[in-house]
């Protein structure tokens, strides 16, 4: 639109970023280090019509900006901005595209795609050194001046210690979309995380933190409308500070809040899965959305030697500038803002490597690490890296800074090819168990910096693990190209759902058998939501862009077996890890420590009872194992304290084995055995022995493929 600007607007000031109103008018700060002019423009309630523009006055320390009386809460507006449009320097201003607020907290609308989207005209010959003069205005979802108030009550950080910490992996749509208990206009929603139907779900499994995958507002992706899918994962972020409009159901911001109150009145964290690394604007030939248009040589990493070009460390197109200190104070804006508005209790780091990625490469000591580590506020709450990204030197595992944890691909991956029954990995195994202290046993570093998971959100399922020799992505249409091939699965005997009632039992015994691996050892374990009861993806490894009933929950497995005997299963497993000693610790173990008459903190043998030698380590055929864990728990009033342990068997092997238990002898009761529960399960009944089952003559038999675990309380030696 033509308008000139109205002389109600004054200064106002550069700080804080965003638009923020004091009930009189709104006062409007926005980055742009190379614009030449930066234009307000306000909206009607629906987002269709432009009823005013304003030039921002005044541009302080690179901040543009302006104070606009009368405009107040609820207000739509964008951002054009005026300045050089030249490709082969890095700068695509156009003041012909609307533009979202970085620091929108609300998003009013959704993208429509367009070919006006584009700064360039993108049927050109040219390409992006064309120039597009449709406005955009149209197409784009609108920012939300904000002026919502919560009232957060007593709820506080729960501050839950890292040795006690288990993370339950989810989707917020996913979560609840198929959960007949909830209303239907609140399923998908943050409304539906605040039901008693998940939180009694979620206590009952004994989890203490729930890691949702993004909730930033995001962009779905042309490709996949014009294919009828959708960016269901949601790593596509449009905002870094507003939540995505569908899991809204009321269209409220407090929605959200009330989730995480409700969610910490039960006991359980909330980590938000976060995507720093890269935005939806994708490559150059991309559209201009926000970032883009307001100046694409401070926001993004452009090639040194073609700026025409952005850096693509992370595989979707671009790479945020994290050097650039405007781009470091909105990431650091915007973690302040989740933990401080929103009451989060820590960050999972989507592509960690991306964030710590100076000019030189990949550095611990990085600018955005620093201000994490410093902050009072960030460095109180849980930070996980995804530890890789695609560019050079991106599988960096183990070196981020102290105060970081890390998922470790390296479970995965181990753990899988052990229960998988491949040769050889019998000490890798070992470390994994204790922490991998190969990893992340240096800077004084903890064992929770290891976040174990055998499966997550990217890959298959626990059940589609045990059933599926290869993916099966067809649905994604991109013709089961998409995907990780490399999975390290194993159907045991069929592909896909089976009635052999043979097959069916091995699935049940090693799904048991990985859980227990999980649990037991040291580190953060996280757990795939759906896995405690069987859910399946079909042998889908990348549903990323099914927004149905082939990535959402399926409520029903909950109620009849199998699903609920393996339900049950983990959550007796995630109860003897909060309540023995010895299945998670603080510390990492050493097997130097003396904690009783032949007994160390940590012990191994083989299933000879014979300590473990550097020979047997070798043996490459090895695949049984006897892991002994002994802790002194401290006295009460003065009384001297007593000595609990725990004999952790495994057997990876195809047949049924005698293991002899190690010496000193111990009264040993059986706890959890994987194949004794899943023999159960086939066979339609449940594990309740109104007696412990003790070994025979210091021997007990592991069943193929399978896991079993010992303990013992008040040892006496």
């Amino acid at each position: 639109m033509q308008q000139k600007n109205h002389p109600a607007i004054r200064a106002g000031l550069p700080y804080p970023l965003g638009a923020h109103t004091d009930g009189a008018g709104t006062n409007f700060a926005v980055f742009s280090a190379n614009a030449d002019k930066i234009e307000v423009c306000l909206f009607d309630p629906q987002g269709r019509r432009e009823i005013m523009r304003y030039t921002l006055p005044e541009c302080t320390n690179e901040i543009w900006h302006g104070y606009i009386p009368n405009v107040h809460g609820g207000q739509l507006y964008g951002y054009r901005a005026h300045g050089p449009y030249l490709p082969e320097q890095g700068h695509r201003f156009n003041p012909h595209k609307l533009l979202l607020d970085p620091y929108s907290r609300k998003i009013h609308g959704r993208l429509r795609w367009t070919d006006a989207l584009y700064g360039y005209r993108i049927q050109s010959a040219r390409a992006d050194l064309s120039f597009d003069r449709r406005d955009s205005a149209p197409a784009m979802p609108k920012s939300v001046v904000s002026d919502e108030h919560f009232n957060w009550g007593s709820d506080r950080a729960l501050k839950t210690p890292w040795e006690k910490t288990v993370i339950y992996e989810a989707h917020v749509r996913g979560l609840t979309m198929r959960a007949d208990a909830i209303r239907p206009d609140q399923r998908g929603t943050f409304a539906a995380l605040c039901d008693p139907y998940v939180i009694d779900h979620l206590l009952k499994l004994g989890v203490t933190a729930l890691e949702l995958m993004p909730v930033h507002g995001l962009v779905q992706d042309r490709r996949l409308v014009e294919k009828n899918l959708s960016n269901y994962w949601g790593y596509n972020t449009l905002s870094f500070f507003a939540p995505e409009q569908r899991y809204l159901a009321d269209g409220s911001l407090n929605e959200m809040r009330r989730a995480i109150r409700c969610l910490h009145a039960a006991g359980i964290e909330v980590i938000l899965d976060v995507v720093y690394n890269h935005t939806s604007e994708e490559s150059e030939l991309g559209p201009t959305l926000s970032f883009r248009g307001l100046d694409n040589a401070s926001y993004y990493r452009l090639q040194a030697d073609n700026p025409r070009y952005l850096v693509n460390d992370t595989g979707c197109g671009n790479t945020v500038n994290m050097s650039h200190p405007r781009v470091l104070q909105m990431v650091m804006d915007s973690l302040r803002y989740w933990v401080q508005e929103f009451h989060v209790d820590g960050f999972r780091f989507d592509l960690g490597v991306t964030l710590g990625r100076e000019a030189t490469g990949f550095d611990p000591g990085c600018g955005f690490f620093d201000a994490l580590m410093q902050d009072p506020a960030l460095s109180q709450v849980k930070l996980i890296s995804e530890p890789w990204d695609i560019g050079p030197g991106g599988y960096q595992i183990g070196n981020h800074p102290a105060g970081f944890a890390e998922w470790n691909g390296r479970f995965r991956d181990d753990v899988r090819r052990f229960w998988k029954g491949e040769a050889g990995l019998r000490g890798a195994v070992a470390g994994r168990l204790l922490g991998s202290p190969d990893l992340f046993n240096h800077h004084r570093r903890r064992p929770w910096s290891s976040v174990n998971f055998v499966t997550a959100h990217d890959g298959f399922t626990l059940q589609d693990l045990v059933s599926y020799n290869d993916k099966h992505n067809e649905a994604n249409g991109d013709n089961n190209n998409d995907g990780a091939n490399d999975n390290e699965s194993f159907n045991w005997g069929a592909e896909g759902p089976s009635e052999d009632a043979g097959i069916v039992a091995t699935r049940e015994k090693v799904k048991r058998a990985y859980l227990m691996t999980l649990f037991f050892s040291n580190g953060t374990p996280m757990l795939l939501g759906g896995d405690e009861f069987g859910r399946t993806q079909g042998g889908n490894n990348n549903p990323y862009c099914l927004d149905n009933e082939t990535s959402w929950f399926d409520w029903s497995l909950v109620e009849e077996q199998p699903g609920s005997a393996l339900l049950d299963f983990t959550r007796r497993c995630i109860e003897a890890r909060k309540t023995r000693p010895t299945l998670s610790h603080p510390y990492f173990f050493t097997g130097q420590t003396e904690v009783g008459p032949g007994l160390h903190d940590v012990d191994w043998y083989d299933e000879s009872g014979s300590e473990m030698t550097q020979e047997k380590w070798e043996f490459t055929d090895g695949r049984l194992l006897a892991l002994r864990r002994a802790r002194v728990l401290e006295g009460v009033g003065g009384k001297p304290g007593t000595l609990t342990a725990s004999l952790l068997l495994l057997n990876a092997h195809s047949e049924e084995r005698e293991f002899i238990l190690p010496q000193p002898q111990i009264a040993w009761r059986v706890l959890i055995d994987a194949a004794e529960d899943a023999t159960a399960t086939v066979a339609g009944g449940s594990v309740s022995p109104a007696e412990p089952r003790r070994p025979q003559d210091n021997k007990i038999n592991v069943a193929a493929h399978s896991a079993l675990l010992l303990v013992a309380d008040d040892v006496v030696v």
